[in-house]
């Protein structure tokens, strides 16, 4: 099963392509994956980040802690896009979130970007071409 097949049955238990949408415009508005985790990173969630990214289990966060290291406006341009309230959309993406940044990064690093940023086109391409 390649990458985004894997990603679109992961979200299809409890997302959309509204919400694979969501997701890739936030990783992008953030520098890519590795500006997402910087972000996290650099808002207090180094542990949790890390863990995401990391071959162990994923810690587990907060919708208000995600809502506090990205910003209302971001959490709000979300929640419009998907139809929910700002705190539903930061639960959904606080369970999303770790899933899919797990498996962004399945050798434990963000490194070899080529090949993400190719599966991140490919799904720009099947959500908007």
């Amino acid at each position: 099963m390649g990458l985004l097949d894997q990603l679109g049955s992961m979200l299809g238990q409890g997302g959309s392509s509204e919400a694979m949408s969501a997701i890739s415009n936030l990783i992008d508005q953030q520098g890519g994956l590795g500006g997402l985790v910087q972000k996290l990173q650099n808002g207090g969630l180094r542990d949790v980040a890390a863990s995401w990214v990391g071959t162990g289990e994923n810690l587990p966060v907060s919708a208000e802690a995600l809502q506090q290291v990205l910003g209302n406006e971001q959490i709000s341009q979300i929640a419009a896009k998907l139809g929910l309230s700002p705190d539903q959309a930061a639960g959904s993406l606080a369970q999303l979130l770790p899933q899919v940044v797990d498996k962004l990064t399945p050798n434990g690093s963000i490194e070899g970007g080529g090949l993400l940023e190719q599966g991140l086109d490919l799904l720009k391409g099947k959500l908007f071409g």
